[in-house]
């Protein structure tokens, strides 16, 4: 069986540095937050290019504290993407705001941004892209739409850590962005955790009070905050995983790279686009298919695990038809939610496992 991603082997491959970080935590007696967040941060911070980045316990929680931070509250509309996950927009709801969708770009699933302008109303505080399954969304539009008409911009990064659009970080483009480092993440911890990153010095000191209870010193609460704290013994895995980051983004593009060539002219799949002004750091690396879930039991028969990303569109997800949205309302994003299929990629994946999916899937091509 090839899996869909192997933590166990990512976790062989460092485990040294990783079991000395976390007893170094022990040792330390600092649980929650201390120096190796602090570490972290300023790191993290660098490696986005950004002037600060402050650590979470969740991406959800990163969503939730930026928009508030850039005044987002009830009676308010966020405009964001329907083909996401659903933290996306939870973390809008969040805020007593309201999400409203827009469709996506179907070569590269993320925010279209000829259909921005037209969802701007006057309750409209902010715009929040998501740079979906590594690749960015077309900041260059949205930044300038959203200064024509005063909205922050606050990037759902979650799945870009590294990614880059005409030379510059994900995260540091609009007044903030948000990350998260589940798992099974391009950078995941061994548990939870999520960072903001932002050059906005009044944005980052807010985001900083409000994961700590709104407190500007200890027991003094000038905000209604939140117990939003990033651990201690994540942040120094965390630490000792971003060192090894640039490697692994680049053992990922290596075998997305592979993947394209050898799917290429498929009659079945259409492989992802990498755009000549970005960097896609493939956190998913996401064909399209009309049978999609055909091909899903068929790999699986052949020993390999894929994944979908995002099967129902949150427009469509119960938790959420109080926002009054139907089948139809968003066709390009229904059409992806019908037609991807998440193949294996991770760094530790073999050239030859690789070959081996690309095989099954052309074989079952053949079949057909």
């Amino acid at each position: 069986m090839i899996p869909f991603l192997d933590l166990k082997a990512q976790y062989a491959s460092i485990k040294d540095e990783i079991d000395a970080a976390v007893l170094n935590v022990l040792g330390s007696a600092q649980y929650v937050l201390g120096e190796e967040v602090a570490a972290f941060e300023r790191e993290f911070a660098a490696y986005c290019g950004t002037r600060h980045a402050i650590a979470v316990n969740t991406g959800t929680s990163a969503l939730h504290l930026s928009l508030l931070a850039a005044g987002v509250g009830p009676g308010d509309e966020v405009i964001t993407v329907p083909f996401t996950f659903v933290a996306t927009a939870s973390a809008i709801c969040y805020t007593g705001a309201r999400p409203v969708f827009i469709d996506i770009d179907p070569v590269t699933f993320t925010m279209d941004p000829e259909k921005l302008e037209a969802s701007i109303t006057p309750r409209t505080k902010a715009v929040m892209p998501v740079h979906l399954y590594g690749q960015t969304a077309d900041m260059a539009p949205i930044m300038e739409m959203a200064e024509r008409y005063g909205l922050a911009v606050i990037e759902d990064a979650c799945q870009a850590h590294g990614a880059e659009y005409k030379g510059r970080r994900a995260g540091g483009i609009g007044v903030s962005g948000c990350f998260s480092f589940y798992p099974g993440k391009n950078l995941g911890a061994c548990g939870e955790g999520g960072i903001v990153v932002t050059n906005d010095d009044a944005h980052a000191h807010m985001v900083r009070m409000l994961r700590d209870w709104g407190q500007e010193r200890r027991y003094h609460h000038t905000l209604k905050g939140f117990n939003y704290r990033m651990d201690g013994i994540q942040g120094a895995i965390l630490r000792v995983k971003l060192r090894h980051l640039e490697r692994w983004t680049e053992a990922r593009r290596q075998h997305a790279r592979r993947y394209t060539e050898l799917l290429a002219g498929s009659g079945r799949v259409t492989t992802p686009v990498e755009l000549p002004d970005r960097r896609h750091v493939y956190h998913i690396y996401a064909v399209r298919c009309g049978d999609r879930d055909a091909l899903q039991r068929e790999l699986v028969a052949e020993g390999v695990q894929t994944g979908l990303h995002y099967p129902v569109p949150i427009h469509l997800q119960p938790a959420h038809e109080d926002l009054g949205y139907r089948a139809g309302d968003f066709p390009v994003a229904e059409a992806a939610a019908r037609e991807v299929l998440s193949l294996p990629i991770y760094p530790e994946m073999t050239q030859r496992q690789v070959e081996q999916v690309a095989d099954a899937v052309e074989q079952e091509i053949h079949v057909h």
